[in-house]
């Protein structure tokens, strides 16, 4: 399986910045941004309000690890 990455730009707190990830990274987090009524950009910038001291991309990618198993709380209504 090829699993190509993707930088994009996000404005995160009113500065840009890039975060690069795996294009099923990117594919799941559209998806449950939509299931969550978010923008992929507020819901990237409600994982990095959260993030400590983590990578961003780090944090997108364990967001994503446990929204698939159920066991975050991250952007729920």
């Amino acid at each position: 399986m090829s699993a190509g990455i993707t930088k994009r730009s996000v404005m995160i707190a009113g500065h840009r910045t890039s975060v690069s990830l795996e294009d099923p990274f990117w594919a799941a987090l559209r998806d449950i941004a939509g299931a969550r009524r978010r923008s992929v950009q507020a819901l990237i910038g409600e994982i990095d309000a959260v993030r400590g001291a983590q990578n961003l991309s780090s944090a997108i990618r364990v967001f994503v690890l446990d929204a698939v198993r159920g066991d975050c709380s991250i952007g729920q209504p």
